[in-house]
This record gives structure tokens, sequence and C-alpha cells, in this order.
């Protein structure tokens, strides 16, 4: 089966970007599964950080991503190869970029508080 990805980007007190959607390959643990959908948040905080720049917005810190998965953070903060991840498709590990190029700040968060 495959999990559900979720995101939702507020600016000020409201959403303006938001997604649900069943991920594009099967995970074969939930912390993949996290790993992948932080990846997909990650995606969206980078473009919105190019839109908002556009605008005149520049983000001068990190945009904050929440996740509810110690081990899927502990593995995007940390670039060594892993044992554990090799199966994990490459196009997933850009998140590690983004972590050490300042671009997003991911933090954990319980599942109820999100």
């Amino acid at each position: 089966m495959k999990s559900t990805s979720g995101y939702a980007f507020s600016f000020g007190s409201g959403v303006f970007s938001w997604a649900s959607v069943k991920q594009h390959s099967m995970a074969l643990s939930t912390t993949e599964a996290e790993y992948m959908s932080a990846a997909e948040a990650t995606s969206q905080a980078i473009w919105l950080r190019f839109v908002l720049e556009d605008f005149g917005e520049e983000q001068t810190t990190a945009t904050t991503v929440f996740c509810d998965n110690t081990s899927a953070i502990a593995m995007s903060k940390n670039p060594v190869f892993h044992q554990r991840s090799k199966h994990i498709r490459r196009k997933f590990h850009f998140i590690r970029d983004a972590i050490q190029n300042g671009e997003i700040d991911l933090i954990y968060c319980k599942g109820e508080e999100q």
C-alpha cells in the first residue's frame, strides 16, 4: 500500500499552499514514508521561497518544516550513507542539501500538534 503525503504552508495567519496526495512509490518503512513526505514538502518550500523572492519578500532565515518522525529527521540531517537508506531513491535525498544550504529547517513535532 502507498502512503499519503501532506503539507500546508501558512503566511501570516492563513494557509496559502497545501496538498494531500498518494506517494508515487511504495515505502518499506514509516521512516522512509515520512522522509519521502518531508522531501515533497521541501520541494514545495523551495519553490515558495523562489516565488516570494520574486514578490520582494526574500526569506533570510530557513523555512521551518515540521515532521513527526525522529528517524526521518536524523536521516535527513546526516549526509552519511546508511545501510538502512540504500533502497531510497536518490531524488529524495536533495532534502539534505536544502538543510545544509539553510533553505529549510526540519523540526520534530508530535503528530497531534501539527
